[in-house]
């Protein structure tokens, strides 16, 4: 479809550049706006249908858009592709009760009236709109325009069916539909807006109840005599009173027993009332919502998930992602509670979240690598964490993520791999390269168990960053945590040599970090914009276990504010310990 025929004209550098921009920013709706404004009006099917096509990728909830595309392939005489771009949009949105609409319109308008298959093609469609949309709770029009047609049809009995099935859905205009399939009974005979099963039923029904209260009122057994014998058939009854007195008691039942239905819908619709009066903006747009329509939403769900049925649940959070598209929370409150029904479900919502309305927000992404991880698709997590990384660069979260991937899994050389290739790209931003240089540290002394490598990497950094006490109270926590070098050759050792040697380095490390210290007290520190990073939850299985905290991405940033504090111990403990056998050296 994106395919220009060699008769149309060159492509306008007008457009090149509008959709430029669009590439470089492609959150910018408006520059999206402008940018199909301007197709529409150069009137260049070729960019007309790129430009279209590239909209839809970021945003395929604007309905309205949609139908704008299919209307230019049409008047271009291409009825046959302005319906796959109607397709294609209720296959995006299939919520959209004015798309569906817009979409019925067209095929009707297009139809072949002469060919006696058409009613039928017409039927199928509007029951795939139905179905998609019709449990919407503003999916009135949607209901009447099938309601409609099958009237001009003339095919009554599937009116009635209609109205069997909308009178029990919780709908804006319940009360309507009861009051308009009234006026259907009243107006219309039963043997023709009545299916033959029913119709055949209830006259056996009203007869044998006729019987029933000749015989009561006589005092006789009820048996009805050969002039009375209950009718079988949909034949009119040879008597004309009989005939009208049939036709209003089959009527009169027929009304009751929907009346029963409507009353026990009308229960459903009351206790959601408020909750639908409270949504102001039912469809997309990049515009924030206002914090009541948030919670509205909110509240909405949670009481449909407590009292309704899970078709009903579904079909609520698909409107409100509608609406709520760019708010990560609503997809992963989707996501977990479809974990209960479908994992496919799941996947779909996490795809359609991260790879259409949420590119660059990062917690969905590291919810869906999580839960990959956990169908045992490591490669798809792997890749989902890479993916991320491409689209939203140096983020601690995301880079520690895949490093944690690598190391649950057995692959260590890769994990390590992963940190000196952050430790390289940090570049002049020695915090950043000091940060991942004490990750490095550990997972090599606590995983790989190489003592020397990650003393080897300490030293590295403290050679870039020479003023960060964090890398020296983990250095210092290193030696510690080799046995506690000092106190193992003072209680063990059998060389003083070695004894004096790791005393002195020992001494030596104390002083450095004293006069680090007293600098920081004195206003050298790191400014503030230097220690604003991002660390990981020190326990992966807080993310196995789906606990949003590892995923919050504020509480990185206060983790990153605090890292090498108390990272491998209390080095205060540890220095007082030292300190009774030790003096410290003169200052």
């Amino acid at each position: 479809m994106n395919q220009l025929s060699p008769t149309e004209p060159l492509i306008p550098a007008e457009y090149e550049k509008l959709v430029k921009g669009c590439e470089e920013n492609p959150e910018d709706f408006n520059g999206w706006v402008y940018l199909l404004q301007y197709v529409e009006q150069e009137n260049h099917l070729g960019v007309v249908r790129k430009a279209f096509d590239a909209f839809f990728l970021h945003y395929p909830y604007c309905y309205g858009y949609w139908k704008k595309f299919a209307d230019i392939e049409k008047k271009h005489g291409n009825a046959q592709v302005a319906e796959e771009v109607y397709r294609r949009g209720v296959q995006a949105i299939p919520l959209s009760v004015d798309l569906w609409l817009h979409y019925m319109s067209f095929i009707k308008d297009n139809a072949d009236h002469e060919d006696p298959e058409t009613p039928g093609r017409i039927r199928a469609a509007y029951e795939h709109a139905v179905l998609a949309a019709g449990t919407d709770f503003r999916s009135d029009r949607l209901w009447e325009a099938y309601i409609n047609w099958e009237t001009e049809q003339e095919k009554l009995a599937n009116v009635t069916a209609i109205y069997d099935r909308i009178l029990g859905i919780p709908t804006q205009l319940y009360s309507q539909h009861l009051q308009r399939f009234k006026e259907h009974v009243q107006n219309n005979n039963p043997k023709h807006f009545l299916s033959e099963e029913e119709f055949v039923q209830l006259r056996v029904e009203l007869a044998k109840a006729n019987v029933a209260a000749a015989a009561n009122e006589e005092g006789e057994e009820a048996t009805p005599t050969e002039s009375e014998e209950l009718p079988a058939g949909t034949e009119d009854l040879p008597d004309p009173a009989k005939r009208v007195t049939e036709i209003e008691n089959m009527r009169h039942k027929v009304i009751e027993s929907r009346q029963e239905v409507f009353n026990q819908n009308e229960q459903e619709v009351s206790k959601r009332w408020a909750f639908e009066e409270g949504i102001k903006r039912p469809y997309f747009h990049v515009k924030a919502l206002e914090k009541t329509q948030l919670s509205n939403w909110k509240e909405y769900l949670d009481y449909e998930i407590e009292n309704g049925t899970p078709e009903r649940v579904v079909v609520l959070f698909e409107r409100c992602l509608i609406a709520c598209a760019l708010y990560e929370d609503f997809w992963t409150k989707y996501a977990k509670y479809l974990e209960g029904y479908s994992i496919d479900g799941v996947r779909h919502v996490y795809k359609k979240a991260c790879t259409i309305h949420l590119t660059k927000k990062p917690n969905i992404h590291l919810l869906w690598a999580a839960f990959e991880e956990q169908q045992g698709n490591i490669a798809e997590a792997r890749g989902i964490l890479k993916a991320l990384e491409e689209a939203v660069p140096a983020l601690a979260m995301v880079r520690l993520r895949r490093v944690s991937l690598e190391r649950r899994h057995g692959n260590l050389e890769e994990a390590e791999a992963l940190l000196r290739e952050a430790i390289a790209s940090g570049g002049k931003n020695t915090s950043e390269t000091s940060f991942y240089a004490v990750k490095l540290a550990r997972q090599l002394l606590k995983v790989q168990r190489s003592l020397i490598k990650a003393r080897k990497v300490l030293l590295d950094a403290i050679d870039k960053d020479q003023a960060s006490p964090k890398l020296y109270l983990n250095l210092l926590e290193l030696e510690y945590s080799g046995d506690r070098k000092v106190e193992f050759l003072q209680d063990f050792g059998s060389d003083i040599n070695k004894l004096v040697a790791a005393y002195d380095e020992h001494q030596k490390l104390l002083k450095e970090h004293e006069s680090t210290k007293r600098k920081a007290e004195n206003g050298s520190q790191e400014p503030e914009s230097k220690r604003q990073r991002t660390d990981e939850h020190s326990g992966s299985g807080h993310m196995m276990q789906g606990d949003n905290s590892a995923y919050n991405y504020n509480w990185y940033q206060q983790q990153y504010n605090n890292w090498g504090q108390n990272s491998w111990g209390q080095y205060n403990q540890y220095s007082q310990q030292y300190n009774q056998y030790y003096p410290p050296p003169p200052t």
